[in-house]
């Protein structure tokens, strides 16, 4: 029994010295954690005190009222309680949907100076979908060793007009002589109802666009779809602020290849918004008139029969005036210059309501052969040489091909 009770003795006195053992290392690392936190404390001190803090040269402290949309500047006055550099001053705007912030240059600062430090923010325009909302601004002032920041309150609110174009769908890719749609999607982000509300895609480069109606615009929310040509709004949808509908372009046959800006407007009597992207346009046919020769071949890539007019620079004539090429054919002429030596003159193609197709120009030189006096001396020189050597040459051979006469007669010898 003795020594049961020597064992139960030290197992206690053994699990009491593991307590102490761990109250000690947890008094420890409480007392390293409280220096490294007071060391903390001391080399980041507070810079300095914000004094104030102006968003466009209102007071914060006032609730400014700033629109959505807009380039704000916020000015903020510092007082510095600590020498420090590489200081930076960061403004952040939350509106809380989306954050904007602008930092400033470092530069120094020195204890009991005071110092205006501004930057410039554009405000969101997302709201919470709401018609104003308060926004938060935080300021934050931070040094190499030492730093300071406050948060503000303000309101913010939509343009009182104003139309976005949220989105625009269409191919990047386009043929010439290609009809293609483009979905437009338009919201409200302003604070009033917009009547009479228009649409306009177009390729100002190419001269081509479309225009539909989109009606009312509310600034609450809802959906409208405008659709295809000659559907209507769903019935439940008595408020929207976002609309969506289908235009469409047709890409002239004659263009060249290249990109094009394609452009939606959208617009009322009170505001206007334009959003833009890039198109690529591919035509293996730019040009619809070519000169071979004496001929002007005039192509017809359409599908439908096309006419034109053909109108030529004088003395020159052509053989039609006026041609009619079937669908996807070409047809030619015959271009006259009807001059007399070096000519060069232009013959323009029109459509039949009178568009440009193309100009294209003829030169050369003319020969009619009836002037005698402009025969080249050379030329004739030449011809009266060669007849001369033609002359003696015949002369030669008479010569040559003549017998020697007998220079007398042999009696004859008998034997």
């Amino acid at each position: 029994m003795r020594i049961m009770r020597n064992e139960v003795s030290y197992l206690t006195k053994f699990k009491m010295e593991n307590k102490m053992n761990a109250k000690n290392i947890l008094v420890s690392f409480l007392a390293i954690v409280t220096v490294f936190a007071v060391m903390a404390t001391v080399s980041a001190g507070v810079i300095g005190t914000i004094d104030k803090v102006k968003v466009d040269g209102v007071h914060i402290w006032s609730n400014p009222t700033v629109q959505a949309g807009d380039e704000v500047v916020v000015k903020v006055y510092f007082t510095a309680t600590a020498d420090d550099r590489d200081v930076t001053m960061t403004v952040t705007l939350d509106t809380g949907k989306e954050k904007v912030s602008a930092t400033t240059d470092s530069f120094r600062v020195r204890n009991g100076s005071e110092y205006i430090q501004a930057v410039a923010l554009k405000v969101p325009y997302e709201l919470d979908d709401e018609l104003f909302d308060t926004a938060e601004l935080e300021v934050e002032i931070e040094g190499k060793d030492h730093d300071i920041s406050d948060t503000y309150e303000f309101t913010v609110e939509r343009q009182q007009y104003e139309l976005t174009v949220k989105s625009i769908t269409a191919n990047q890719q386009l043929t010439a002589g290609e009809t293609f749609p483009i979905d437009v999607v338009v919201k409200n982000t302003g604070y009033y109802d917009l009547d009479d509300t228009f649409v306009t895609v177009s390729i100002p480069e190419l001269n081509v666009h479309q225009t539909k109606y989109f009606d009312e615009v509310f600034a609450i929310d809802g959906y409208k779809n405008y659709g295809e040509e000659g559907s209507s709004a769903d019935e439940d949808d008595d408020y929207d602020d976002t609309v969506h509908g289908t235009l469409h372009l047709e890409v002239p046959f004659g263009v060249d290849s290249g990109i094009y800006t394609l452009e939606v407007t959208v617009e009322n009597d009170d505001t206007s918004s334009t959003k833009a992207m890039q198109v690529v346009v591919d035509n293996d046919f730019a040009r619809s008139v070519f000169k071979s020769g004496n001929s002007l071949w005039i192509v017809n890539p359409t599908d439908s029969v096309a006419g034109y007019r053909v109108i030529v620079e004088s003395p020159a004539s052509v053989s039609e005036s006026m041609i009619f090429v079937p669908a996807g054919a070409s047809q030619s002429i015959e271009v006259m210059p009807n001059a007399e030596g070096e000519y060069s003159f232009d013959v323009t193609v029109l459509t039949m309501s009178g568009e440009l197709v193309d100009t294209v120009t003829f030169s050369g030189n003319a020969d009619n052969g009836n002037d005698s006096d402009s025969t080249d001396p050379i030329v004739i020189l030449t011809v009266i040489l060669a007849i001369v050597f033609i002359v003696l040459l015949v002369v030669l051979i008479v010569l040559i091909g003549k017998k020697p006469e007998k220079s007398g007669e042999f009696g004859e010898s008998y034997y």
